[in-house]
């Protein structure tokens, strides 16, 4: 799924630490990084997002709940 125009990053890292399940972004590369280690989303990330807005990303998710969860925070206003 693509997320896009997301001001809020601590509020969707939030929600993925919430995630059951593996949520990857994928990088312009082809590569999957995965969100839920601490290490890859302050230090791989920090580039990426050091003034605080994400532009359009791709994430993957797993497990069906965790679908949900992700498009529930585009459309709660915070993405």
């Amino acid at each position: 799924m693509k997320v896009k125009n997301v001001k809020d990053v601590d509020k969707l890292f939030k929600v993925i630490d919430e995630c059951r399940g593996r949520v990857e972004l994928v990088t312009a590369e082809g590569d999957r990084l995965n969100l839920k280690s601490k290490l890859t989303q302050y230090v791989a990330l920090a580039n990426v997002f050091a003034d605080k807005t994400i532009g359009e990303m791709e994430l993957i998710a797993h497990e069906p709940e965790d679908v949900q969860k992700l498009v529930m925070f585009m459309y709660d206003g915070e993405a």
